[in-house]
């Protein structure tokens, strides 16, 4: 290796290191921030936060890797540019792109590297992560309960609350809930102004203090009939404190919080397990098409529409074909008409969620399969921006190049959530919505580096401003001839 390319390697490393770890560091305390606070004081050992925080480390990593090398290719490359290390490189016969081809061959690598990551220890570190945070809220279920909407994550009760406050986060404001434990419907219903949430680590119970509420359950025997159940007793009181337990050995489990539960989902998988799974889902939703058309064609009598040869049609039938029935038969064919079409529209109404639901699942799998390939690439394309950028711009530090990294990661990494959301609600295909944001960025990359190996900037004005004033010159000449 030469002396020039140990230099430019070096110029461009140093930053390198330095920018990936604190750009990850924030990105990870981001991503801490909105759980930390349901883990942090709830009992949980300390090894299970450091795992839960390294776990996060692996999956923020492959998106800290286009970040620093984006922002080290600008300040690298303006660095040179601000020592007047290019002017002498070029006086001496060494073009840009001879300069920057050891950064290219390192960004190469590392976008296999990324790309790496994004196969084999993204869907590992997703894996891990969510099995364990649910795995944790299994072991304080009090913290799987969320105020504002029903839980179901405890078997056989539905339960709501308005706020959930103190220091343990255990206590309860306006609360409502719905027993359905006997397996017989919505027959016993509590609600209460307060309540308090007691459990402990390792039992199989958690215990309700309710207090300032009201008490409703119907007596209802399954082997009645409806008539009968319709006359049945209820029962009723209110009450200023109530205690009852809820049997939640179903939610412990045997593996602890090592436990894996969770396997399949769309971004615990690597490319190959993709690849086996989306045929898959595409076969079992065409499937599900399939048979509601047919439900269709049958149900409005379908096949018994087609065309008499014309050899039988007899010449004074009238062209509109609805004129040649009598009144009722008219009616009668109005009727049916609609009670079908009705019947039609209930049906597809009925599916509708469905089926959409299939399509977006299967969308999910799909871009997560595009996306991967499209984002590894992403330390690439990146570089053909920031390289020729800091060339042109010839500022180091973090200042300037600070700014314009964060707005050009901004504007890519808009492009790929925008196109993820587009092709998971197919507006557009997975393959299109994955690779929107290099389609928008590699132009722009094109553009500097053609600008930078120029050594003109990233706007001329005189390119603009020149044509304009030739024009006036001519004209104003031609009035004083």
């Amino acid at each position: 290796m030469k002396i020039l390319d140990k230099y430019i390697l070096k110029t461009f490393i140093t930053p390198f290191v330095a920018t990936f770890l604190i750009v990850l560091f924030v990105l990870v305390m981001q991503v801490l921030w909105q759980t930390f606070e349901n883990i942090a004081g709830k009992g949980i050992s300390l090894p299970f936060i450091l795992k839960f925080l390294y776990y996060t480390t692996l999956i923020i990593t492959p998106q800290a890797l286009p970040i620093g090398v984006l922002l080290s290719s600008i300040m690298a490359l303006g660095n040179l540019g601000e020592n007047y290390e290019f002017a002498a490189a070029k006086s001496a016969g060494i073009s840009l792109q001879r300069l920057v081809r050891p950064l290219v061959f390192l960004t190469i690598i590392l976008s296999g590297i990324n790309f790496l990551f994004l196969n084999n220890i993204y869907p590992y570190a997703i894996l891990k992560q969510k099995n364990l945070y649910l795995n944790i809220k299994k072991k304080k279920p009090a913290m799987a309960l969320v105020p504002g909407s029903f839980n179901s994550d405890i078997p056989g009760y539905q339960i709501k609350f308005d706020e959930k406050y103190g220091e343990e986060e255990n206590l309860l404001k306006n609360v409502l809930i719905y027993d359905l434990s006997g397996n017989r419907g919505n027959q016993k219903v509590i609600t209460a102004e307060r309540g308090k949430i007691l459990s402990e680590e390792g039992s199989r119970y958690m215990t309700f203090i309710l207090y300032d509420g009201y008490y409703y359950e119907e007596h209802v025997k399954s082997n009645t009939t409806l008539a009968k159940r319709k006359k049945m007793p209820a029962s009723s009181a209110t009450f200023e404190e109530y205690e009852f337990n809820i049997d939640i050995s179903s939610l412990s489990g045997d593996k602890g919080l090592d436990g894996e539960k969770y396997k399949k989902s769309y971004n615990m998988l690597s490319l190959n397990q993709l690849s086996d799974t989306i045929p898959d889902l595409k076969k079992g939703y065409d499937e599900t098409l399939a048979l509601r058309a047919k439900n269709i064609y049958t149900s409005v009598t379908a096949k018994d529409l087609y065309k008499y040869p014309d050899s039988l049609k007899n010449k004074n039938v009238n062209p509109i074909v609805f004129d040649n029935f009598a009144i009722q038969e008219q009616i009668s064919i109005l009727n049916s008409a609609t009670t079908k079409t009705g019947r039609v529209l209930s049906s597809l109404k009925n599916n509708m969620q469905t089926i959409k639901w299939k399509r977006k699942a299967l969308n999910f799998y799909d871009t997560e399969y595009y996306n991967r390939i499209a984002f590894s690439l992403s330390c690439l394309i990146l570089f053909f921006i920031g390289a020729p950028l800091g060339s042109i711009i010839r500022k180091g530090g973090f200042g300037l190049p600070m700014i314009l990294a964060i707005a050009i990661y901004v504007i890519y990494f808009f492009g790929n959530t925008f196109g993820k959301n587009l092709a998971e609600e197919s507006s557009i295909t997975a393959a299109l919505g994955s690779w929107i944001a290099a389609i928008i960025m590699v132009p722009l990359g094109i553009l500097l580096t053609r600008r930078a190996t120029k050594d003109k900037g990233i706007f001329n004005s005189d390119t603009f401003l020149i044509p304009i004033i030739n024009f006036f010159k001519k004209i104003t000449s031609k009035k004083d001839s």
